[in-house]
């Protein structure tokens, strides 16, 4: 976002894209919460973040909105102004069967980090007798394209906590801009959900940020009593 509705990102005007899919996720039937999974400003201004706040309240979406920082993000700024409803800074919540855990990358640098704190805090919050699903903003495994640059930069140390719970059922993380489905290599593979922005799609075959003409998207993720997750991706029309 910037700080004008008529900001431009590589040609999209991400202003009305989020205005679109907010539109479009109305249309989704038994949607019980929305999670926002990072970036919200690209000029850094309060100003966007004041024009995010506005596109979410007027399109009068009722449902609980949780949210992530992302690494352009100022925490500060994200919790002074999505502090009205629908928004919810709490950053995990639960049904009768599941668990969803909101675990914070955002370092001082774009790389994203998992702080050894937070991993212990985790820890300290699992409730192993639910499934559990985690969502963050930085990818903890390489896409194979130049955002990796930018990747989680303790891999190691949060495969390491998240493998002690075999109730983690699957990860999800925004940053990369394209809507991926990869496994961690232990058995059994926890998938990792990437979730399609709401600006742009990363051109994959590029060195640096370019879009690759898609139109703006998002994730809906059904989870099931068993434990079992189905989860569809959507992309808007580009007008």
């Amino acid at each position: 976002m910037f700080s004008q509705t008529d900001g431009l990102h590589h040609g999209a005007n991400v202003y009305h894209n989020l205005v679109s899919v907010l539109d479009d996720i109305k249309n989704q039937h038994l949607v019980d919460a929305i999670v926002f999974t990072g970036d919200i400003t690209q000029d850094h201004s309060e100003k966007s973040y004041q024009l995010f706040v506005q596109a979410v309240v007027e399109s009068d979406i009722a449902i609980p909105f949780y949210y992530l920082a992302g690494n352009h993000d100022e925490l500060e700024l994200l919790d002074k102004y999505l502090s009205v409803p629908p928004f919810n800074r709490e950053k995990v919540f639960n049904d009768k069967y599941w668990q969803i855990v909101l675990l914070n990358s955002k370092s001082e640098t774009p790389k994203g980090l998992v702080t050894p704190s937070d991993l212990s805090a985790f820890e300290s919050i699992v409730d192993d007798k639910k499934h559990q699903l985690v969502m963050m903003h930085h990818h903890p495994l390489d896409v194979g394209y130049f955002i990796d640059q930018h990747g989680l930069e303790n891999q190691a140390e949060f495969w390491q906590t998240i493998n002690k719970f075999s109730s983690i059922k699957a990860i999800t993380c925004g940053h990369v801009h394209q809507a991926l489905t990869l496994y961690s290599d232990q058995s059994p593979a926890i998938p990792l959900f990437t979730c399609p922005a709401t600006s742009i799609q990363f051109d994959t075959n590029k060195s640096a940020g370019a879009s690759n003409g898609q139109g703006p998207g998002y994730r809906v993720f059904s989870l099931f009593t068993d434990g079992k997750i189905k989860s569809d991706s959507y992309f808007l029309t580009k007008e």
